[in-house]
């Protein structure tokens, strides 16, 4: 007989502490960001988005974070294996919901099970993915 271990599913509170420290990790760096984060099913948990921030980095924080989760890979991870003509490059197309392959994007695990994900746009791809990991790391 097996048994499975629950795990704790990521809670409104859980994704309002990624919100705060990806934007603390942002503004340390000086960078104005929006970050989304996602339960393990793809609703919406939390979402920030400073005014000074460009209006697409709203929408842009959410692609990324709906990419890690539907891949369970970093969207860092992802960039070099977009070449035109791949699966990747034409699997956006398939989805309800565009894919987004530029780093800032982070799946969250708790006990090795994926329970969602963060993004982060706004800043360079390199940072919001600095971002977005520090904060992911500070859950842990």
């Amino acid at each position: 007989m097996s048994t499975t271990t629950a795990v704790t599913p990521l809670t409104t509170q859980d994704a309002d502490f990624l919100v705060t420290a990806a934007r603390r990790a942002a503004e340390a760096a000086g960078v104005t960001v929006s970050v989304t984060v996602l339960d393990a099913g793809g609703h919406l948990l939390a979402f920030r988005r400073d005014d000074r921030a460009v209006l697409i980095s709203g929408e842009t924080s959410t692609r990324k974070a709906y990419t890690a989760l539907q891949l369970n890979t970093p969207t860092a991870d992802l960039v070099d294996a977009v070449q035109p003509g791949s699966l990747f490059h034409t699997l956006p197309t398939a989805l309800d919901r565009p894919l987004l392959f530029i780093a800032g994007g982070v799946p969250v695990h708790r006990d090795g099970r994926l329970i969602g994900a963060i993004g982060v746009g706004g800043g360079a791809p390199e940072q919001d993915h600095t971002f977005a990991t520090a904060a992911v790391e500070a859950l842990a």
